[in-house]
């Protein structure tokens, strides 16, 4: 199974490699570091599968991802990304990829995800973290699943610009929904928040000022 791999992150793009190549069953024909080099990678290469991070320079994976479906229909397409916002994922699958593989997935079933993607049996997000309990922390504080997911890119550090970029919305749009959430969780600002967030277990490992 040739695969080709895109990232503008080296040590990504080097783990994922190192994680398919330990699988007999994979070969990856083609790096990419930015976007543009995508379409004429998969002309040269002719993948079975291309493996696009969501976010990259100069292309993003969302406009690689069209483009390939395009011209190269029988090409599966697979989104690797950080976000585990639904409406991200929903968009992304919607465009056509076989799958949607969130970072934080254990590389030990990376190569057993695409083989379902290549194989036509998973059209749905890979990765995603179980979240009964989180579930049930945010129902309990009222949030939306799109202030869910800006809580949590916010606990991580993110800036609103950051986060909008992530989430595919406006700057104006996140700091609308930032004073609902501090209005729910009746906490006056960022450092605030994820401080609630990792106490009421509503996300995990947020990076939280001391």
């Amino acid at each position: 199974m040739r695969v080709l791999i895109a990232d503008d992150h080296p040590l990504i793009l080097a783990g994922i490699k190192r994680a398919l190549e330990e699988d007999d069953q994979f070969e990856v024909v083609a790096e990419a570091r930015v976007g543009s080099q995508v379409l004429p990678l998969v002309s040269q290469t002719n993948p079975d599968l291309a493996l696009l991070d969501l976010r990259m320079p100069e292309m993003d994976g969302l406009t690689c991802l069209d483009r390939i479906r395009k011209q190269h229909p029988k090409v599966k397409v697979v989104i690797l990304s950080v976000s585990t916002d639904p409406e991200v994922v929903q968009t992304v699958l919607n465009h056509g990829a076989a799958a949607y593989i969130v970072k934080s997935v254990n590389p030990i079933d990376l190569a057993s995800a695409l083989r379902q993607a290549l194989d036509g049996t998973v059209f749905s997000a890979v990765g995603l973290p179980e979240k009964r309990a989180q579930d049930d922390a945010v129902k309990a504080a009222g949030l939306t699943e799109r202030e869910t997911a800006i809580l949590k890119a916010l606990a991580g550090g993110l800036s609103n610009k950051a986060i909008a970029k992530e989430l595919w919305v406006a700057e104006q749009t996140v700091k609308f929904h930032l004073t609902n959430i501090y209005r729910k969780l009746d906490v006056a600002n960022r450092t605030e928040a994820a401080r609630y967030a990792y106490e009421h277990g509503l996300i995990d490992n947020p990076q939280v000022e001391h």
